[in-house]
């Protein structure tokens, strides 16, 4: 086996970070793992034990797939797994959008209503009886309790997503969101709203990179 560049090993003042390609197969990524480890990479194996953190990028992987990771590297020695970690989905699906991007830092109350062209970022709460209004994205990094209309001028590939989603009303261009009741899990989750087959769905923030890199799931909305 030809050593590959799906992996790179970075020492730091903490002890390595391992930088693992978000594109290959996952399967590959195993199999060069253990073969940077064992035949190209034992110098790492001697001398006292050494912190490991495990970087994914944009890949998101299950609980059991973190457990092979960390199985592989458990495996040789002296290597000890800090951490295995993702980019942020939401971070992540804002990458390469468009630069008309709204940061906004503040608590959107009661009777007040905030309207962009362009995705919103609102760092901070949305209260109740509040309004957001978007051509794009709306992003609330904090609890989203008032309405939210993402896609005001007709985008349904658009979505609302939000640290705590307890809204009052959700809409995506012209799909109304059912009343809360029917739909909210009561989970203190990250959530996001999206338009599959023109019906709103609510799923968690995790899966978000599904949507974005799978357009098909757009389709018929």
């Amino acid at each position: 086996m030809t050593e590959k560049q799906h992996i790179i090993i970075k020492g730091v003042k903490e002890g390595l970070v391992f930088l693992l390609d978000d594109k290959c197969e996952f399967a590959t990524l195993l199999d060069e793992l253990q073969y940077k480890l064992e035949k190209t990479h034992q110098q790492l194996l001697t001398g006292p034990l050494v912190h490991v953190q495990v970087k994914l990028g944009a890949r998101q992987v299950t609980d059991d797939d973190k457990d092979r990771i960390k199985t592989v590297i458990r495996a040789q020695g002296n290597l000890m797994v800090q951490s295995v970690e993702s980019d942020s989905p939401l971070l992540d699906s804002m990458q390469g959008k468009q630069p008309n991007l709204q940061v906004l830092t503040s608590i959107i109350r009661s009777g007040q209503t905030y309207e962009h062209d362009g995705d919103l970022l609102l760092i901070g709460d949305l209260n109740p009886g509040g309004t957001l209004l978007c051509t794009g994205d709306i992003y609330v990094m904090g609890a989203l309790r008032g309405v939210a209309h993402a896609g005001i001028g007709g985008r349904t590939d658009v979505i609302i997503a939000t640290s705590l989603m307890r809204p009052t009303q959700l809409r995506i261009a012209d799909v109304i969101s059912r009343p809360p009741e029917e739909w909210m899990t009561g989970d203190a989750t990250m959530e996001f709203a999206f338009l599959s087959e023109g019906r709103m769905q609510i799923d968690k923030l995790a899966q978000l990179f599904r949507i974005r890199h799978n357009p098909i799931m757009f389709k018929g909305v």
